[in-house]
C-alpha cells in the first residue's frame, strides 16, 4: 500500500488500488480488494450490491496514474497525471463485494505529455472491463508543464 500512497495523491475512500503486483518500463499489474463494507454498496444497490462501473474504470486510471509517475523523466517528476480521455469501455461481468481485482494497465503511446493507455480488469481469470485512456502530464501546483 505504500508504494500506491507514494505513487498518487489518491487516498481512501476514494482509492481503488491496493497493491502493485508487477511493473514493468510499459506495463503495470494492481490488485484491489473489494471490500464488502465499502461505503458506495449502501446505494449501488441495496441487496444486490455491485461495483459501479465508473470505479472499476476509475481503478484502471489509478493503475495507469502509478505507471505514469513510476517510468516519469526527470523533467516529470513532480507531474499529476490526469486523465484526458476515455474511448472504447467494455463491461463483460458485474463485480460484486468480497472479489480481488487484478487490473493491468500497458501504455502504448507517448506524445509529449500525453500518454494513452489500454486497461483490463479481471476477477478469477474473467475479464470484467476493458477501456483504452489517455492522460496528460500536469504539472503540479506552481510548477511549469513538462515539454
Amino acid at each position: 500500500m505504500e508504494t500506491v500512497l507514494a505513487s498518487i495523491p489518491h487516498r481512501p475512500p476514494f482509492l481503488f488500488v491496493d497493491r502493485v503486483i508487477e511493473r514493468g518500463a510499459d506495463t503495470i499489474v494492481c490488485e484491489w480488494d473489494v471490500r464488502a463494507d465499502a461505503p458506495f454498496f449502501e446505494g449501488h444497490y441495496p441487496g444486490q450490491p455491485l461495483v459501479p462501473g465508473v470505479l472499476l474504470c476509475e481503478s484502471v486510471f489509478q493503475a495507469g496514474a502509478i505507471l505514469c509517475t513510476s517510468s516519469a523523466g526527470a523533467d516529470e517528476a513532480e507531474a499529476v497525471p490526469v486523465l484526458t480521455r476515455i474511448g472504447e469501455a467494455r463491461f463483460k461481468h458485474m463485480v460484486v463485494p468480497g472479489e480481488t481485482l487484478r487490473i493491468e494497465v500497458t501504455l502504448d503511446e507517448r506524445v509529449a505529455a500525453a500518454r494513452f493507455m489500454t486497461g483490463r480488469v479481471t476477477s478469477s481469470g474473467r475479464t470484467v472491463l476493458r477501456v483504452q485512456f489517455a492522460v496528460a502530464l500536469a504539472p503540479a501546483h506552481g510548477k511549469e508543464a513538462p515539454a
